[in-house]
């Protein structure tokens, strides 16, 4: 990645999320919002490679030290393993999301919003935390 690039993800992050990275005793948040009166803290890789279930795990555990009803989005810029997916499980508090599904939002003018209230449905319904965001809008511009 270049340094245009991870300026411009940078940039995103700070328009999206208002309030950022903070630290707490022994651990860091990479930033909050609110969406439907719900607060959701914000765990963001900007990795080459795939995340696995010990990085969803351990952003899971920062959650579990949380008051109960404390949600979270994981943000990996390459994405989930299946593999880690999978032994992560179902019933978390954390939804997904892959640089893949922050690309197409921003080329197709889907708002942050719009995408996670379609992921929140969806997993609430499927107990899937990562959707792809071309399985909620099939039809949008690749």
């Amino acid at each position: 990645f270049n340094q245009r690039v991870s300026l411009g993800r940078n940039d995103l992050l700070i328009r999206t999320f208002p309030k950022g990275a903070f630290r707490l005793k022994g651990e860091q948040i990479d930033g909050s919002f609110l969406l439907n009166n719900e607060t959701y803290l914000v765990e963001a890789k900007w990795h080459s490679t795939k995340t696995g279930n010990a990085d969803l795990h351990a952003f899971h555990g920062k959650l579990d030290q949380k008051i109960s009803w404390a949600r979270g989005v994981f943000i990996s810029w390459a994405g989930f393993t299946k593999s880690g997916l999978d032994a992560w499980g179902r019933g978390k508090k954390v939804i997904c999301v892959s640089g893949y599904d922050l690309v197409l939002m921003l080329k197709n003018n889907i708002s942050f919003r719009m995408l996670m209230e379609e992921k929140i449905r969806r997993a609430a319904e499927t107990g899937n935390l990562y959707i792809k965001i071309d399985e909620i809008y099939p039809n949008i511009s690749k």
